[in-house]
């Protein structure tokens, strides 16, 4: 089973997927993939990133970078929580994206995996070059992984959307 949770930001997708992720585990292991390491000087980000901690349940384990995303699908048992896509496409050099090999190890899994994203379609046009890089990136990898996934969701002000197949 995998389930894509996309959202914008603040839109409550993390709190949904950590919730799909506990049901799906059905009382076994889960462990969270957190992609986010807040620097020294950001309390705000690092204040965000205690509440998903606290969040969590206590049985869960934690993965936090560096690591290698493929790798620790195809070697991580019990239900896997991504959260999120975001921080680790921006984290990879030139936000180059093995799509091709993370599906394949998404397809690999026998047990479940939650993935947490931010659509980035529906956002104002980047003004940069690296932020158009970024959302064309992470874009293209929403598409690739919802078209590889068992269940798309949408959260919008914490209300979630079932996204149908074309």
């Amino acid at each position: 089973m995998i389930v894509l949770v996309l959202g914008g930001a603040r839109s409550g997708k993390s709190a949904v997927a950590e919730q799909r992720a506990h049901v799906l585990a059905d009382g076994g292991p889960v462990t969270y993939v957190a992609t986010m390491v807040p620097s020294d000087d950001d309390a705000d980000l690092a204040a965000r990133l205690e509440a998903h901690r606290a969040r969590r349940s206590a049985t869960w384990h934690t993965v936090e970078p560096p690591f290698d995303l493929a790798e620790v699908l195809a070697t991580t048992p019990g239900t896997v929580l991504v959260d999120a896509l975001g921080p680790w496409v921006a984290a990879r050099p030139d936000m180059e994206v093995d799509t091709d090999g993370l599906v394949a190890a998404l397809r690999r899994r026998s047990e479940p995996v939650v993935l947490v994203s931010d659509e980035v379609g529906m956002g104002v046009h980047p003004e940069t070059a690296a932020g158009r890089r970024f959302r064309d990136a992470l874009g293209a990898l929403n598409q690739a992984l919802a078209a590889a996934a068992d269940e798309s969701l949408l959260v919008v002000a914490g209300r979630v959307l079932r996204l149908e197949a074309p």
